[in-house]
């Protein structure tokens, strides 16, 4: 829940109550980074206005902003949010404000297009509110959170009816390089749906090219248009500090949303590698030991501040769903992102490159992929009767199948036995009538479980042990029993 104040309405930059105090000693300048000398009474993560004097004295100062990383006695190291560039000791001014970073928050941000830090993109004003809340967010008290429960429903066959997401759950989508995760990410964002309920998405995205964000907007511009949805885009050419700050921008927005406006918010984040890639970059600017891969050793406590802010709170009607898109060098799972990602997580949606090899999509790895929450969300009264049963028995069906395909690759499949060809029959159907879709297509989920029934006829009726009578008798084909 967010720290609001009502004062008048101003965007993210217009901070009040700055101090009278304006420092001149600028010692050093590196990377993103600037040492001040003689600022006494500056506290971590405070804001500063930044002004820079051009070079020949000439023309308007140019504005910038900063964050305050660390002090010690009388020196302070801060990030400058637009970069060093054109930056000079004896040309730069800055006076820290006494109070932590704060956006404008409120339904104004729906349906516009911002960068990283909320500036707008869409040649629309800048993005106003009538509250602010600290970028950085607030703890919450855990004994006031609730379960996730309910479902969020992507449109996504593979995920909607296997690796179910429940609101207030947390659940990375895992990808390697060449991967189609950012065309999922916006479909995703594009389609999503709480039953009905009042719902937006939160779109964070990091380090993307100019085609890549094109892209992206142009896939979600029918949900911008119906002011449901809130487009953050980092690009690639941007400051590093910036990167940084696009996801806690993103929470921020989401949870004011969420947890004071009652609406079921789904923030999708990526890529989260380039996030932990412009952590690792201003942590070596600072000097600071490193740890595995040249991460700082505090990555799992950073990326747990970003992660822990989803949920639902007791007595309030909203929830923050939060699925992270992350890219995992050279396909190893062991790499610290992921690894860490997966350590907070509630289960992940592992995207397989065989599958994108034979021209599937989604190439959502089933067996690779887990959604801890899925029975908290999915089932009798919550998705339908049948489902936690079909995706149960789909799920052994296709483990039996990747067994048999193994075998036929040693024996041949000349040597299979007629039910072992019928597994193999049901990956295939499994891949064409369930799995396989168009970026376009949203699939509801009664559309998704049947499609899932259609595989499984592919299977004798006696392999079909996870399924209750009653459903057998009502889906599987007559001829068939």
């Amino acid at each position: 829940m967010t720290d609001a104040d009502t004062t008048e309405p101003r965007t993210w930059d217009e901070t009040p109550g700055w101090a009278s105090i304006t420092y001149t000693r600028i010692t050093e300048l590196r990377g993103p980074l600037m040492t001040v000398l003689g600022a006494a009474g500056v506290g971590w993560d405070e804001f500063a206005d930044i002004r820079v004097v051009p070079q020949d004295g000439d023309g308007e100062e140019e504005r910038r902003h900063g964050l305050v990383l660390d002090t010690s006695a009388d020196r302070v190291l801060v990030q400058i949010l637009e970069g060093t560039g054109g930056m000079r000791p004896g040309g730069t001014r800055i006076t820290f404000s006494g109070t932590p970073m704060r956006i404008p928050v409120g339904p104004q941000w729906l349906g516009r297009v911002c960068d990283g830090l909320g500036r707008p993109l869409d040649d629309g004003p800048p993005v106003f509110g009538t509250a602010s809340s600290p970028v950085a967010g607030l703890p919450l008290n855990p004994v006031h959170r609730e379960p996730p429960a309910e479902a969020v429903l992507t449109g996504i066959s593979a995920i909607d009816a296997l690796t179910t997401l429940a609101r207030g759950q947390k659940l990375p989508v895992f990808s390697t390089a060449g991967l189609p995760h950012l065309e999922l990410a916006a479909q995703i964002a594009a389609q999503a749906s709480a039953g009905g309920e009042p719902f937006c998405v939160v779109f964070a995205a990091m380090g993307l090219t100019h085609a890549d964000a094109t892209a992206v907007r142009r896939t979600l511009e029918d949900r911008s248009a119906a002011g449901d949805l809130v487009l953050l885009l980092n690009l690639a050419d941007a400051p590093v500090i910036e990167r940084l700050m696009t996801p806690r921008i993103a929470l921020t927005v989401a949870e004011h949303l969420a947890f004071d406006l009652g609406r079921h918010v789904l923030v999708v984040m990526g890529d989260m590698t380039a996030y932990c890639e412009a952590l690792r970059e201003v942590s070596a600017a600072r000097g600071e030991i490193p740890a595995r891969r040249a991460y700082p050793g505090y990555l799992y406590s950073d990326l747990a501040s970003l992660y822990e802010r989803c949920g639902r709170i007791r007595g309030r009607t909203g929830s923050v769903t939060l699925l992270p898109m992350l890219t995992m060098p050279g396909g190893d799972i062991t790499h610290p992102v992921p690894d860490l990602t997966a350590y907070i997580t509630e289960g992940q949606i592992v995207l397989s490159p065989d599958l994108h090899a034979r021209g599937v999509y989604p190439p959502v790895d089933a067996l690779g992929s887990l959604s801890r929450l899925m029975r908290k969300a999915a089932g009798p009264g919550r998705t339908r009767a049948d489902h936690l049963d079909v995706a149960a028995q789909t799920l052994a069906a296709l483990a039996q199948a990747r067994r048999v395909r193994e075998l036929g690759e040693l024996v041949g499949t000349a040597a299979l036995s007629d039910t072992d060809r019928r597994y193999l029959d049901f990956e295939r159907r499994y891949e064409s009538t369930l799995v396989s879709q168009s970026v376009a297509e949203a699939r509801p989920l009664e559309e998704t479980i049947d499609r899932a029934w259609k595989a499984l006829s592919s299977l004798p009726r006696r392999e079909l042990t996870m399924l209750p009578r009653e459903s057998i008798e009502a889906h599987y084909p007559e001829e068939q029993r």
